[in-house]
C-alpha cells in the first residue's frame, strides 16, 4: 500500500519519496517555468538544520525563529501574488507518476490519520474560529474521508460530504445527510444546488485534485454569497497521485498555487495565505488557503 511521505518543503530540495524514479519523474523542475509562474521556493529552514547546532537551547531559537520567518512569508505570499494574464498551469502540470484510476487506488478504505495530532488540533481550532462566524452554518467537506476534523463545539444546520470511499465516508460522525461518492477528478460537479453552503472545506487534499480550476469553479457555485472556502495542507502526500506541479515545488509554492486556482476560478475575493502550524520544526506543518465568495 502507498504511504504519506513529505512533499517539498521550504528549503532548496526537492520532494522526497521513497523510490527514487518516482522522485525523478515528479520532480523535475524547469526553472525558468516556475519564474515565470512567479512561484517562490523560499528556502527557510536552513536556519535550523546547521549542523553547528549542538545546543538544545540554541537550537530550538533557531527553530523558533525559523517558524516565525516561516509565518511570516505565507502571510506575503498572496499579498501581491503577481497573477499572470491566463491560467497558468497544463494539462503537464496536472500529470501524475500514476494515472491509473482513483477509483482503484481509494478501493480499500483508509482508516487513518494523515497529519499529526498537533497539526488536525491546530485545523481544528481554526475551524472552530472561522465557523462560529455564522450562527449554525451549512457546511461541505470535499475530498472527505472518515474524519472531517471538525470542532465537537460547532453545532451543523447542514454538514454534507463527498469523498472517493464510501465506507470511509460513512463512518464520518459530523454528516447530517448521507455522503456522497464523487471522483472530482473524473468528473469534477458537486451534486448540490446554487448557493447552498455558508463554508465549503478541503483538507489534505487539493494537491490531488487534476482538475483545480473546474472543482473550485463548482465550490465557487454551491458557496453562498459571501461564504468562504477553506483549502488546507501539509507538507505530506501520497507522491504518485499528487499532481507534478505540487511535488515538484515547495510549501510557498504551493500557497501562490492554490491561490491561483482561486483567482483564476473567478468570483472570489483575493484570497488569504495562512500559516497555522502548530510547533514549526516537531509537528506536521499545517497551511491554509481560503477566500470569500464575491457578493
Amino acid at each position: 500500500m502507498s504511504r504519506l511521505v513529505r512533499a517539498a518543503s521550504t528549503s532548496h530540495t526537492t520532494t522526497t519519496t521513497t523510490n527514487k524514479n518516482i522522485s525523478n519523474k515528479t520532480t523535475k523542475i524547469n526553472i525558468d517555468r516556475r519564474k515565470v509562474l512567479g512561484l517562490f521556493g523560499v528556502g527557510l529552514s536552513s536556519i535550523s538544520s546547521s549542523p553547528n547546532n549542538n545546543n538544545n537551547k540554541i537550537a530550538f531559537a533557531a527553530k523558533a525563529s525559523s517558524g516565525e520567518q516561516q509565518k511570516n512569508a505565507i502571510s506575503q505570499v498572496l499579498k501581491d501574488p503577481q497573477w499572470p494574464p491566463i491560467y497558468p498551469f497544463t494539462t503537464k502540470d496536472m500529470g501524475r507518476y500514476d494515472e491509473s484510476a482513483d477509483s482503484f487506488f481509494y478501493e480499500q478504505p483508509r482508516l487513518v490519520k494523515h497529519i499529526d495530532d498537533q497539526a488536525i488540533d491546530a485545523l481544528t481550532k481554526y475551524y472552530s474560529e472561522v465557523f462560529k462566524t455564522v450562527e449554525k452554518p451549512k457546511v461541505l467537506d470535499i475530498c472527505s474521508s472518515w474524519i472531517s476534523h471538525y470542532p465537537s463545539d460547532v453545532e451543523f444546520s447542514r454538514c454534507a460530504g463527498t469523498g472517493m470511499n464510501e465506507d470511509e465516508l460513512l463512518k464520518n460522525p459530523r454528516f447530517t445527510e448521507k455522503p456522497t461518492v464523487v471522483d472530482l477528478n473524473e468528473t469534477p460537479k458537486l451534486p448540490y444546488d446554487d448557493n447552498s453552503f455558508d463554508f465549503v472545506t478541503n483538507a489534505v487534499s487539493v494537491d490531488y485534485l487534476t482538475k483545480p480550476l473546474e472543482v473550485m469553479q463548482e465550490v465557487r457555485r454551491v458557496l453562498k454569497p459571501g461564504g468562504r472556502a477553506i483549502m488546507s495542507f501539509s507538507n505530506r502526500c501520497f507522491p504518485t497521485k499528487a499532481v507534478s506541479i505540487w511535488t515538484a515545488t515547495g510549501d510557498l509554492d504551493h500557497i501562490w498555487i492554490v491561490g491561483a486556482y482561486y483567482h483564476f476560478a473567478n468570483g472570489f475575493d483575493p484570497p488569504e495565505g495562512i500559516d497555522i502550524s502548530p510547533n514549526p520544526g516537531r509537528s506536521d506543518p499545517m497551511y491554509v488557503v481560503t477566500a470569500v465568495k464575491s457578493v
